[in-house]
């Protein structure tokens, strides 16, 4: 199968980045980067991913800048469980996915482009191959990611009680 060559995210990799971390710039409102949060709580944000793989392709990171998940703190732990089984039933009700993968990538060699601690919720639909895919090896988005992010907003937002 030939690779999907994404440019954009070539240019995102080797141009100019906002001064310090990336997620800590999302986290502070910083013009500088596009903040694609749809929910915060707890000490922790919940976004979408800028590149996502689906959609509802979900970032789970602690507002605290860490980089390691052993720095996370026993409150940290507990409340890390509840974010993420929240943006489990909210893309549960919004997106009907079969599956996630869920995980972290400690490290630039294990995959993390960002220096700060962050996991990744992918959900999962059978069938996900499409006709690009198939036959020229490039994968298709079927919503934009802003309108995701409009749409899981107010999800979390329902979700909580908050109209």
């Amino acid at each position: 199968m030939d690779y999907f060559f994404n440019f954009e995210k070539l240019v995102y990799l080797r141009g100019a980045k906002p001064a310090g971390c990336i997620l800590c710039c999302v986290r502070d409102g910083d013009p500088a980067v596009v903040d694609l949060t749809v929910h915060a709580e707890k000490g922790f944000r919940i976004c979408l991913n800028l590149y996502p793989y689906n959609p509802g392709h979900l970032l789970v990171f602690p507002e605290r800048h860490i980089v390691d998940l052993r720095e996370c703190r026993g409150e940290e732990r507990q409340a890390l469980d509840s974010v993420i089984d929240r943006a489990l039933d909210v893309l549960d009700e919004e997106f009907h996915p079969e599956g996630y993968n869920i995980g972290c990538n400690m490290g630039l060699v294990a995959g993390a482009s960002i220096n700060h601690l962050h996991w990744h919720i992918i959900p999962r639909y059978p069938r996900e191959i499409g006709v690009a895919e198939l036959l020229a090896g490039k994968r298709v988005l079927v919503e934009n990611p802003l309108e995701t992010r409009e749409r899981l907003s107010a999800a979390f937002s329902r979700s909580a009680g908050i109209s």
